[in-house]
């Protein structure tokens, strides 16, 4: 009996979804709640696994393709897991013909028709062997030209480049030997005929340049969740009016409060110190301080929340993706980092869940981890604002009428000025440099 396997509802609003990799192929056994299929929507990836133990027998959708919600993308023979024992093992085979009854794992005998004898090919002889080397030795190292005249100028220089003879004269009778004014004439004319030689025997040709590796392109379709991306972005860009302010934070104190309890904050939690917890609790401070921050556009009203829901931009495997930290002014400095760590490991192996994705009412980008000195972030809609932060770098600054060496970091918040002021903007970034310059602040709120 086939059992269809179809594409779950994987959250509110989503009604298609894209096929991404299958773990299992056509013929290949599976298990009852083995994952089969990987799914992507538009805000994570999704494992979908077997409603029955079986055997894949009919994939529908291939990699790439989408598929609606509760549509059937592959189906399952299930009377396949009948052909397997009470012990999960295959049922014994009855033993082919031929095959050895005293040894079933034996190869059956082959027919005596079928056996071909062939002929052992006989070692090359050394003697022979040697006889090839010296015929191969003997052969001459350039082309005879194909000029007749050539051949013949040729040949006369070959016969006076001969070592111990002498030309013939006329009469054929071997001349006495000459004298050392003449020998000496002779050893120049000798060379000569050898540079000429030379001249006469063909040049090789030079070697032709390798070609360059051919240009090519490579098309690969967006993923559901790189089109979401660019869906929202776009939209961001063309339905509010974003601005973007600006300012630099000296982060000395936190460094230092890192480096000197860093190893006692992982003893006593599991988790780093990072720089994010103190900009999350900085962030809600400032969200609370102003709150047209935290504040949304919806139709003609404007909604306000009592609640910091703080979205956090991590790189994932398949894009960028903003899980959101729930009540983010309830969580302490270690369950902030608690919470980030687990977020980006998560993240790269594509296993964020959709509700986690979801909401949100503001975000902190950090393109400082690679190395980012300044950019303009954009809002995530339909929140109001994004703050981004920065590479940290020691700069020269001017403290108390001297140029001193400091840890410093530009942060950014671009913001929907349909709701939120100038001044509005600039009071919340200045707030959260106020606290992240003075961190004891924060444990006192003010």
């Amino acid at each position: 009996m086939s059992v269809a396997i179809k594409i779950p509802e994987v959250g509110e609003s989503i009604s298609e979804v894209s096929i991404g990799e299958w773990l299992k192929h056509e013929g290949d056994p599976v298990e009852r709640d083995e994952d089969v299929v990987v799914i992507e929507t538009d805000k994570a990836t999704v494992e979908v696994p077997a409603p029955e133990a079986g055997r894949l027998v009919k994939i529908l959708k291939n990699a790439g393709d989408t598929a609606s919600v509760n549509e059937v993308i592959a189906y399952i023979d299930d009377s396949a897991a009948d052909a397997k024992g009470k012990d999960g093992r295959e049922q014994a085979q009855p033993p082919q013909r031929g095959a050895d009854p005293q040894n079933p794992s034996a190869a059956p005998a082959q027919p005596l028709e079928e056996k071909i004898e062939t002929k052992k090919q006989e070692p090359e002889s050394p003697r022979a062997e040697t006889r090839a080397r010296v015929a191969e030795s003997e052969q001459p190292s350039a082309q005879p030209t194909d000029d007749p005249a050539e051949r013949s100028e040729e040949a006369g220089i070959l016969d006076s480049l001969q070592p111990g003879r002498e030309p013939l004269p006329e009469g054929g009778e071997t001349p006495a030997r000459l004298p050392a004014p003449a020998r000496e004439a002779k050893t120049a004319n000798a060379e000569r005929s050898r540079e000429k030689l030379q001249a006469l025997r063909p040049k090789k040709e030079p070697a032709t340049p390798a070609r360059p590796a051919e240009r090519r392109e490579e098309i690969v379709p967006m993923s559901q969740l790189r089109r979401r991306i660019a869906e929202r972005l776009v939209r961001a860009q063309q339905s509010a009016a974003l601005l973007t302010t600006f300012n630099e934070i000296e982060m000395t104190a936190v460094v230092e409060l890192r480096r000197k309890y860093r190893d006692a904050f992982v003893e006593k939690h599991g988790a780093k110190l990072g720089f994010m917890s103190f900009f999350v609790k900085a962030a809600v401070a400032a969200l609370k301080l102003v709150p047209e921050v935290n504040a949304e556009i919806r139709g003609e009203n404007i909604v306000y929340r009592n609640f910091f829901d703080i979205g956090i931009a991590v790189g994932g495997g398949k894009g960028l993706v903003v899980p959101v930290l729930r009540d983010a002014e309830a969580l302490s400095f270690a369950a902030v980092e608690k919470a980030i760590a687990d977020f980006a490991r998560r993240a790269e192996e594509n296993k964020l869940k959709p509700e986690e994705l979801q909401g949100g009412t503001f975000t902190i980008s950090n393109g400082g981890v690679y190395g980012s000195l300044l950019s303009t972030p954009i809002v995530n809609p339909p929140q109001s604002a994004i703050l981004g932060l920065h590479a940290i770098e020691e700069r020269p600054v001017a403290r108390a009428g001297a140029v001193v060496i400091r840890s410093m970091m530009y942060v950014a918040v671009s913001y929907d000025h349909r709701i939120i002021d100038g001044r509005e903007a600039v009071t919340f970034l200045k707030h959260i440099k106020d606290l992240i310059e003075d961190p004891t602040r924060l444990l006192f709120e003010i």
